[in-house]
Parts: structure tokens; C-alpha cells; sequence
């Protein structure tokens, strides 16, 4: 039996195999709503076949876009779009997530194709929040240090969120503390210099990271899955590290999150990432070995047999795609031919099966 097509459960929810299309960024929003480019596309991963589906990041305010064609997750009119959507990737035996996030001082950018840089004034720019004054690099606006009520606020609009996306039928909520976002930069030391409840320690820098776990699992109870995407590695001298974000399992375990979603890098322009196929397999082995936590791996998986060769050998529980299903949208479909497996297609597919 494959791996790869094996069930998972998860709390109350089974996932129909270990293939899940990992969150990617779309800038297809307007005031953050989901649209039929959305639905199209998350939609076309389920009629694929793919077991779980996590929207991309949803800001959980206004502030926390990293542009301002960003999905959101902020008030309570956006939540009718993103039902229609839920509803659909149900229907097709997807399990449907969202990831909810904050960008932090990397917000108030252009969206990539209109040159990703710093919105200015003018161009409808808004103040970025940090754990502390530090830009991403330079050029970039120096970023609000955030005081206890901005704190506050986050916990706040986090919960909300959740609040929200449970009304949008979601049955997986994934909290963003990676790639250098709001999260990331409370728990990294090279972003986060404070000297109060919330800067210094490792356990003062995870703090928020904690307190938002706790206020998101009140809010979806006990039956539904909860992750959390990290960045295991700054890929700097000096900065988070692979034992850091162990130690973090070890933690999050504790407060009833149930996976850890395990990519790198993205908060310092200084990285030395070398990216080569699988390059972050490793961190999902180590988090799952070293803390007992359930892993995702991501990174530049592109193959059944590669997918099958991480699940068999035990270095993480579920594959997370990205790029890969950007270029082929059924993927499960035509890894379980490869594998031998014999999987129901669509029924208005169902011709196309053989040739």
C-alpha cells in the first residue's frame, strides 16, 4: 500500500491521503476578497485529487496584507466568498484550510508582478508593525515597534479571524509564523530586540506565537486541526535555528497544536539558502523525531517517488506542494497512476482515465 495514498486523521478530520496543496499567494484579491480566480484555482487542486488544500495567507487585518491584492479574512462580508469555495473543495473530497497571518514590516509592498516594492504615500501605503524598529532591508520604511495595545490587538484580530473562518466552513486553520511575517519576527532574534515580556528570551520571543495558539484553539475547540507553519531556519549566524524551532514542538505540542508545517528562511535578505530538491525534508525529520509532533515537509518536492520516499522513512506525515501543483494541477492524480494505485477520478473525468 502507498504511503503516500494512505488515509490520515487528524482530531475529528480524515484526510484521504498525505498530499496537500501548501499555501501560495495569488494577489488576486480586491479589499481582500476571494473571487473566482480563487475558486478555479484551489477548486482545480480538489477535482486533482489532493487530500488537504490551505487557501494562501488570509490577513487577519487590513494592516496585515502584504499587498493590497491580498486575501482576507477581516470582516465578517468576506466570509460568503470564501464559503462558496469550502464548499466546492468539500464536495471533492478536500479537506479545506486556511491559513491565517500577518505580515508585519514585509506589509505594504506591491504585489510581486508590479515590482514588489514599498508602496508609497501616495499610493495608498500603509504604517508596518514590528516587534521592533528594524527594517527587512534597506529602502524599506522602518516599521512601527508595536506596543502592548498593538500586541493586544493582533491576539484580538487573530481570534476574530478564526472566528470568521469557522462561519466560512473551514475545517483546518494553519497560524503563519514563518517567512519573515509578523510571527517570525517576534521569534527571531534578529528582528525581535525588545526588552519587555515579548524580546530577549526564547521564551519571551515565542510568547505571542503561544498566546495566539491558545486564543485560535479556544475559538475551533477540540475537534478540528490546528498548524503552524515555521521558518526552522533564519539560514544566518545568529539568527533562529533548527534546535530553536525544536524546542518550539516540544512547546507548541503542549498547547494542542498538531502539526508543524516545516519551511525556512525569508527573514533577512543575508540568507544563504541552498536550495536544492528536498533541501528541507531535514528539518521536518528532525522536528518529528526530536518532539513527537506530527511534521509537513515542503521544499521542492516535485515527484511520487520522492513524496513516497520521505513519507515511508518516516521524516514527516504529510507532503505539502506548491510549485509543483502550479504546474500540474492533478498531481494526485498522476502520482497514483506512477504508483501503481488505482484512484476514483471525477466521474467527468472518468474517460480520461485510460490511455
Amino acid at each position: 500500500m502507498s504511503k503516500l495514498f494512505e488515509p490520515l486523521r487528524i482530531r475529528s478530520i480524515e484526510f484521504k491521503n498525505r498530499i496537500g496543496v501548501s499555501p501560495m499567494c495569488e494577489y488576486s484579491s480586491v479589499d481582500g476578497f476571494a473571487n473566482d480566480w480563487h475558486l478555479v484555482h484551489l477548486g482545480c487542486r480538489a477535482i486533482g485529487g489532493a487530500g488537504l488544500i490551505i487557501t494562501e495567507a488570509a490577513a487577519v487585518s487590513p494592516e496585515g496584507r502584504i499587498t493590497p491584492d491580498d486575501l482576507g479574512i477581516w470582516k465578517d462580508e468576506q466570509i460568503e466568498s470564501l464559503n462558496r469555495i469550502t464548499k466546492f473543495l468539500e464536495a471533492h473530497g478536500a479537506v479545506p484550510g486556511i491559513q491565517l497571518a500577518h505580515a508585519g514590516r514585509k506589509a505594504s509592498h506591491f504585489s510581486p508582478w508590479k515590482g514588489g516594492k514599498p508602496l508609497q504615500k501616495e499610493e495608498g501605503a500603509w504604517q508596518t508593525l514590528s516587534p521592533s524598529a528594524i527594517a527587512y532591508k534597506v529602502g524599506d520604511p522602518l516599521p512601527k515597534e508595536m506596543s502592548e495595545d498593538d500586541i493586544k490587538k493582533v491576539l484580538a484580530d487573530f481570534k476574530t479571524a478564526s472566528e470568521r473562518s469557522l462561519k466560512a466552513g473551514f475545517k483546518l486553520f494553519e497560524i503563519h509564523a514563518a517567512h519573515g511575517y509578523l510571527i517570525n519576527e517576534f521569534l527571531s532574534p534578529l528582528s525581535n530586540q525588545r526588552n519587555d515580556e515579548y524580546g530577549g528570551s526564547f521564551e519571551n520571543r515565542i510568547r505571542i506565537l503561544i498566546q495566539i495558539v491558545e486564543v485560535v484553539r479556544e475559538t475551533i475547540k477540540d475537534h478540528l486541526p490546528l498548524f503552524v507553519r515555521i521558518s526552522a531556519s533564519d539560514w544566518i549566524e545568529g539568527g533562529w535555528t533548527i534546535d530553536d524551532s525544536v524546542k518550539l514542538a516540544r512547546v507548541l505540542k503542549t498547547k494542542d497544536v498538531d502539526l508543524i508545517d516545516c519551511s525556512s528562511g525569508g527573514n533577512s535578505p543575508a540568507q544563504k539558502i541552498y536550495a536544492d530538491p528536498l533541501y528541507q525534508v531535514p528539518f521536518a525529520e528532525k522536528i518529528k523525531k526530536e518532539s513527537g509532533i506530527l511534521t509537513g515537509a515542503v521544499g521542492l518536492i516535485t515527484s511520487a517517488k520522492e513524496s513516497e520516499e520521505i513519507l515511508g522513512s518516516n521524516k514527516a506525515d504529510l507532503i505539502f506542494l506548491a510549485r509543483q501543483f502550479l504546474r500540474d494541477p492533478y498531481f494526485p492524480l498522476h502520482a497514483a497512476r506512477e504508483l501503481g494505485i488505482d484512484l476514483q477520478w471525477p466521474l467527468q473525468y472518468e474517460r480520461a482515465k485510460k490511455y
